[in-house]
């Protein structure tokens, strides 16, 4: 997530050069990510959702964004 974001809601996700996007709101995933890569980040997107949309609120008035706990 960056300042510049736009709508809908989303993070990036890059893995072993390849890139996708999850949507916030219902966990849609686009992009060219294995299927393993993409449990995992949705797994990580429910765990986290609440703290996910305080940082793309953060985002969007172009404040700092907060740290977020990876899986472990």
């Amino acid at each position: 997530m960056n300042y510049r974001e736009h709508d809908p809601p989303h993070f990036h996700a890059w893995y072993s050069g390849r890139e996708g996007t999850v949507s916030l709101r219902d966990g849609t995933v686009q992009g060219d990510l294995p299927r393993r890569v993409v449990a995992l980040l949705l797994e990580w997107l429910q765990l986290h959702r609440a703290e996910l949309e305080d940082n793309w609120r953060r985002a969007r008035l172009g404040e700092q964004l907060l740290q977020i706990e990876p899986l472990e």
